[in-house]
């Protein structure tokens, strides 16, 4: 079974987008926010890496799930014993 590359990707951009969200959430309206017009930079892009995290991971089980079948190897493409 070869590990597809999104499920441990996905797992880290999930992981630090987590923690960034619960700081950015704690931290709201901090005087540290005043440099960025006011934005909670930190919650913003915490829910964007979580979202981006959990997309990759699920794609990455789902792809897993599924076993990829060769379209030359296929019996159901050309039976065997058909001439092709």
């Amino acid at each position: 079974m070869k590990l597809d590359l999104r499920i441990p990707l996905g797992l880290m951009f999930a992981i630090i987008g987590l923690i960034l969200t619960i700081f950015g959430a704690i931290t709201q309206g901090s005087a540290m926010y005043a440099k960025s017009a006011g934005m909670d930079i930190n919650l913003i892009w915490g829910i964007v890496m979580l979202v981006f995290g959990t997309t990759m991971f699920l794609l990455g089980r789902r792809a897993d799930k599924h076993p990829k079948v060769s379209p030359l190897t296929d019996d159901r493409v050309f039976p065997a014993g058909h001439g092709h």
